[in-house]
């Protein structure tokens, strides 16, 4: 999905196809398996993003001067906010025959983390990346090389969904570079 440039500079995430009746069901097959243990792969996911892009924590004034992984994993808050995170997922996944529906959550979670919040977008191509390598991880027998494309192509659309949220949102630069 990304793709590392000299200095660390990330290309931005261009817009796959719309995802295949066959990606649809495998995203969904693989979810429903991940998502019996969502709060624990969670909060795996935001320990990691949050180890390895360090600066990602400064948009959250109760963890972001945490440093140990086991201070993250016990924080109330950051559980909290895996949670959000994962049900996003969740409502995304629930709703890939849904455009509608599907537009509606990146809208508002674009808006918020643009207006609200003042996060950058690129931490969004980021994330995506490390839910990508915990998930791959932590369920090896579920999240294959076939799966694993599936949920590429879908976490590269919601890229390019809450890009343009941003866009419209009146971000006239939106960032590319990367720790």
């Amino acid at each position: 999905m990304e793709r590392m440039q000299r200095d660390g500079e990330v290309d931005h995430v261009e817009q796959p196809g719309p995802l295949t009746e066959k990606e649809k069901v495998m995203i969904q097959d693989s979810w429903a398996k991940v998502f019996q243990s969502c709060d624990d792969a969670g909060v795996a996911i935001l320990v990691r993003f949050f180890v390895n892009f360090p600066s990602s924590k400064q948009f959250f004034k109760d963890f972001k001067h945490m440093e140990e992984p086991e201070e993250m994993q016990q924080s109330v808050q950051l559980r909290k906010h895996a949670h959000r995170v994962m049900t996003a997922l969740n409502t995304l996944v629930e709703s890939l025959d849904n455009a509608d529906r599907v537009a509606s959550v990146l809208k508002s979670v674009g808006r918020a983390h643009a207006l609200r919040h003042n996060v950058d977008p690129k931490y969004f191509k980021i994330l995506s990346g490390v839910i990508l390598e915990v998930l791959g991880e932590a369920f090896t027998e579920i999240i294959t090389a076939e799966v694993a494309s599936a949920w590429t192509k879908l976490l590269a659309n919601m890229c390019c969904g809450i890009a343009a949220v941003y866009k419209e949102a009146g971000w006239t630069e939106l960032s590319s570079s990367v720790e």
